[in-house]
């Protein structure tokens, strides 16, 4: 078959399909996936196409312990579509190809092309080199080739972006493989990050989410210890910048200073995700984690002190090889003193490749399962109670694209408060768009999300809602080909419950 004949596709356009796995660094990574490949001349697949586009790339996550099993069995399910369609391609990247390497072509030999978490730039010129040769391409750098912000990107959002901060961790977590995936830790310098930033305003963006591994470790790599308290502020300073998030920091590297930038800069919104992972000071040191409960819980204190509406959400690790009836106890107790807004439990996972995998006092799995269950119980009683606290209080509402899954049948739309609490609201009479403002009266709290079942007391049209409106026509407006309709993520959660930060931090 010729050249001409493997790259026929419906109205003559190749189409792309990215799916999705594991934290928010890859979902970063998709968008510049995205962009890199509609810079190359292919277009999205319509919504639901299952497999159906001209390329699959599968953006993998190695953190779990069935990580690769659930990625063959999604390539077995391509498999047959790829024999009956000549000229399709699969491309497998991220931390999973990296890790696995020749292994995925190997097990899934119609797989063409797979290149890791350093290369991503790559990956256009890896199909056509697949396409052109007929045969697999495996490329894995192994380091950073170029920073994820610096590549084309297609946004899942018109008013809320991602900025990447720095790659790469320098812990030594011993359940985590991140590190050896990513590599040591790498800074942009601050003058490119906030360059990205004013970009990004201009076009309309007016919240962004700082990324990293860990975040508030930034600066070591670029000799400044303040640098990160340094960038928030330098972001309060930003004309149209309207929230400021960030992702994922680490409790080793909160220090006072970046609390008082949090409590000082004016968009710097009320919310920390801080990852516990255990509250017992044995299980922590096994995890090779350099605080202790009472450094953690400390922090804490001094941001409620500062900033006494936070809203504080955290990670934590149930059944780590040796947890003892006592140790979990101590979990609990952290859990109640901290009255977290959510915690994103995760019952532990052997990662292969990780000393916690090899350590002995593997627990059963019936136990870490009961007491998972217990954590869940605590802390959907704690997460109702918290959010009661806010009935009754006047919140401003960053208008969000397809966060509330009923909004159709209940006549709603839903937001994001200041300490990105979801709250569903009444609809306006008038037109409102995603990236608008909205102020409403809290009326109803459930453990998950609040409600505004009255009129909404203001509604603020903005330069995001704009960029929403522009970006929504140009979508509708394409030919045939083009993914119709509205993208989905909407604004970044800092937070989401498959993918918090990998649950390393």
């Amino acid at each position: 078959m010729s050249s001409i004949d493997r790259s026929q596709s419906v109205g003559g356009t190749r189409t792309y399909e990215v799916r999705t796995y594991g934290c928010q660094m890859n979902v970063h990574d998709s968008e510049r996936l995205s962009g890199l490949l509609e810079d190359a001349g292919y277009v999205r697949a319509a919504e639901g196409a299952d497999g159906d586009a001209d390329v699959v790339v599968f953006n993998t996550c190695a953190v779990r312990e069935n990580a690769d099993n659930k990625l063959y069995g999604n390539l077995g399910h391509l498999a047959p579509k790829k024999a009956s369609r000549p000229g399709m391609q699969i491309a497998v990247g991220g931390c999973l190809a990296q890790k696995d390497r020749d292994t995925i072509v190997k097990r899934a030999p119609w797989v063409d092309v797979v290149f890791g978490t350093h290369n991503i730039g790559k990956l256009p010129v890896l199909l056509e080199r697949a396409r052109v040769q007929e045969e697999a391409q495996v490329e894995i750098a192994e380091s950073l080739e170029a920073f994820p912000s610096t590549l084309p990107t297609r946004r899942e959002s018109a008013y809320a972006a991602w900025v990447s901060i720095s790659v790469g961790c320098n812990n030594t977590c011993t359940f985590c493989i991140v590190p050896a995936l990513r590599g040591k830790e790498k800074d942009r310098r601050p003058g490119d990050i906030l360059a990205e930033i004013e970009a990004l305003v201009a076009e309309g963006v007016s919240e962004i989410t700082l990324l990293g591994q860990n975040v508030n470790a930034y600066g070591s790599d670029i000799g400044d210890r303040e640098a990160f308290s340094k960038l928030l502020r330098a972001c309060g300073g930003i004309e149209g910048l309207e929230r400021v998030r960030f992702t994922s920091p680490h409790p080793r590297d909160f220090t006072d200073d970046v609390i008082a930038a949090m409590a000082e800069t004016p968009n710097a919104m009320p919310q920390l995700h801080m990852p516990l992972q255990s509250g017992s000071d044995p299980v922590l040191k096994a995890m090779r984690r350099s605080y202790r409960q009472d450094r953690y819980l400390g922090i804490i204190e001094k941001v409620r002190a500062a900033i006494p509406h936070a809203a504080i959400t955290t990670d934590i690790i149930v059944g780590f090889p040796g947890e003892t009836e006592e140790d979990f106890e101590q979990t609990l107790h952290v859990v109640r003193e901290a009255r977290f807004a959510q915690a994103y439990t995760f019952q532990y996972s052997k990662r292969p490749g990780t000393p916690a995998a090899e350590m002995d006092g593997q627990i059963p799995k019936a136990v870490v399962q009961e007491r998972y269950e217990r954590l869940v119980a605590l802390q959907e009683e704690i997460s109702w109670e918290e959010n009661k606290k806010q009935v009754g209080r006047i919140q401003e509402l960053m208008v969000a694209e397809g966060e509330g899954r009923k909004d159709g049948t209940t006549h709603r739309l839903s937001g994001r408060a200041p300490d990105n609490r979801l709250v569903h609201f009444t609809k306006p009479d008038q037109e409102v768009r995603p990236g608008d403002v909205v102020t409403v009266e809290i009326t109803y709290a459930a453990p998950h999300h609040l409600l505004a079942e009255g009129p909404a007391l203001a509604v603020r049209r903005t330069r995001a809602g704009d960029a929403w409106e522009k970006r929504n026509a140009a979508e509708q407006a394409k030919p045939a080909g083009v993914m119709l309709g509205l993208p989905k993520i909407g604004v970044p959660e800092p937070q989401p419950a498959v993918a918090s930060g990998c649950g390393c931090d």
